[in-house]
């Protein structure tokens, strides 16, 4: 057993009195930290493992603080001397941003947005009450520093690999007058840094808790509905946007016992939708462009595609010119289309055919007449067959799929081949080719390679919506894969 999962079996069952009967492994998402579900003594709890121990230790704090007051959040159950693992309750699967995928823009959904952002603004002002700040992460307040540290994240991650001409001394000194001047706030409470709707679990009875605020710190509270409502990925229409801004703003009301100058309370509002988006295009950049996880690309179309929308219709209040050019610079039709994939259709000839094969038995033969095509070699991934118990599984199976992304280099070897690969469907589809083969070898055609072959197969249908073949020789020749997958 990975000695990470001997040591969440220990802390359960010291928490417990009994040893787990399950570790299931969860995603994973943007971060470094690794979620487990664990299963026993008639309950299941989430285990959270991460190296980052001010990271843990402010998660931990920021939990006990907004369970004394009741606010929506997880308890913690138990904590490891070394305070690289913790036990939380556990909030189920769902997220908001599950329900909004997959129920779509109704009344329903609405009301659970509308619920979160009054959970919010009752978290924001009653936990700011008695929070130690000198417990936060990194800034105690999102003031000028932090601020500036946004603008710059998103310089250094995003606009500076567009490799495009600005004048940097320029630039810095319009990010230097802009977070002065949206440091000049009305309010500030605890802020929760990363409100979005992936971080809002929705419980069986339609009430919300939050999740994945170790990164809070004090600051104006329209940052994080600014975060919420033009995340790229729940892509909420102008009307919901507007509704529920009104909507926070009645519930902050409440919370901070007057009315507010809603005028103002707007204008600094925009100012941080525009901090916000920046902030997260230097994420998707950093994410995708420098680490080379494909997922965060295809965010930054609908990342830029708010972008311009608030330019061609906010006003900032201030004058920042340099600033004006580079987001005239990203929102441009070029940089847009640079990050926008082109899309199969109905029409498009092209049909890729992926397969997992052993080289034991050769490599397949390409029956169309053009030849050629990929080949990767899987055999430089650490072999799960050679381990006892995943000796009868396949690359299909959750343990081996886990064993994988966790333990081999698998995610780094994959995003490499989606870099070649992308190259040419792309330019396929434009040209108006038939056919590619991409075939994926390991020594049985059992594990990495089945693996390997799903992954690109989803890569490919996700990104250019191409039509895929998908074969896996060895597994379909011993009955042990059904396809359609």
């Amino acid at each position: 057993m990975h000695p990470v999962l001997v040591s969440i079996s220990q802390l359960f069952e010291k928490w417990s009195g009994t040893a787990p009967d399950k570790i299931d492994l969860l995603p994973q998402a943007g971060s470094d930290r690794r979620y487990y579900r664990v299963y026993g003594n008639s309950t299941s709890v989430i285990a959270t493992h991460g190296n980052n121990i001010p990271e843990n230790e402010s998660f931990i704090y920021f939990t006990e603080q907004f369970n004394k007051k009741k606010l929506a959040a997880p308890t913690i159950l138990a904590v490891s001397e070394d305070k690289t693992i913790y036990l939380q309750t556990d909030l189920g699967d769902v997220s908001l941003l599950n329900r909004l995928e997959s129920e779509g823009l109704t009344d329903e959904i609405y009301a659970l947005f509308k619920t979160s952002l009054s959970s919010l603004a009752k978290l924001q002002v009653q936990a700011d009450q008695d929070i130690d700040y000198r417990k936060c992460l990194t800034n105690q307040e999102f003031g000028r520093q932090a601020i500036l540290a946004d603008l710059l994240y998103f310089k250094y991650y995003f606009l500076d690999a567009l490799r495009k001409p600005y004048d940097k001394q320029k630039l810095i000194d319009d990010f230097e007058a802009l977070s002065t001047y949206l440091t000049h706030t009305e309010y500030k409470f605890f802020m929760f840094r990363d409100f979005q709707s992936r971080n809002i679990m929705v419980q069986p009875d339609q009430s919300v808790a939050f999740i994945d605020y170790q990164g809070g710190m004090k600051g104006a509270p329209q940052y994080d509905v600014a975060s919420m409502l033009w995340q790229a990925r729940a892509n909420l229409p102008d009307d919901w946007k507007d509704g529920l801004l009104k909507d926070y703003i009645d519930a902050f009301e409440v919370e901070v016992g007057h009315p507010v100058n809603r005028a103002v309370f707007q204008s600094q509002y925009n100012g941080y939708v525009l901090i916000r988006l920046l902030q997260v295009l230097g994420a998707y950049g950093f994410r995708g462009l420098f680490e080379r996880k494909a997922q965060f690309l295809t965010s930054i179309p609908q990342a830029l595609a708010n972008l311009k929308w608030f330019f061609e219709n906010q006003s900032l209040g201030i004058a920042v010119p340099e600033f004006k050019k580079v987001l005239e610079i990203c929102i441009s039709d070029e940089i847009v289309n640079r990050f926008t994939p082109l899309r199969a259709t109905d029409e498009t000839p092209l049909v890729v055919k992926i397969a997992s094969f052993s080289f034991r038995k050769g490599i397949p033969a390409d029956e169309s007449e053009n030849g050629g095509g990929f080949v990767f070699d899987c055999r430089g991934i650490l072999n799960p067959g050679r381990i006892e118990k995943y000796k009868t599984m396949t690359g299909r199976d959750k343990e081996v799929k886990d064993y994988l992304e966790q333990e081999t280099r698998m995610p780094e070897f994959l995003n490499s081949v989606f870099d070649i690969v992308d190259i040419s469907v792309e330019d396929y589809i434009k040209r108006g080719f038939g056919s590619l083969m991409i075939n994926f070898g390991c020594t049985g055609g059992q594990h990495r390679s089945v693996y390997a072959a799903d992954a690109t197969a989803r890569h490919l249908r996700n990104k250019f919506k191409v039509k895929v073949e998908l074969q896996h020789i060895e597994q379909e020749a011993k009955n042990w894969i059904n396809l359609p997958y």
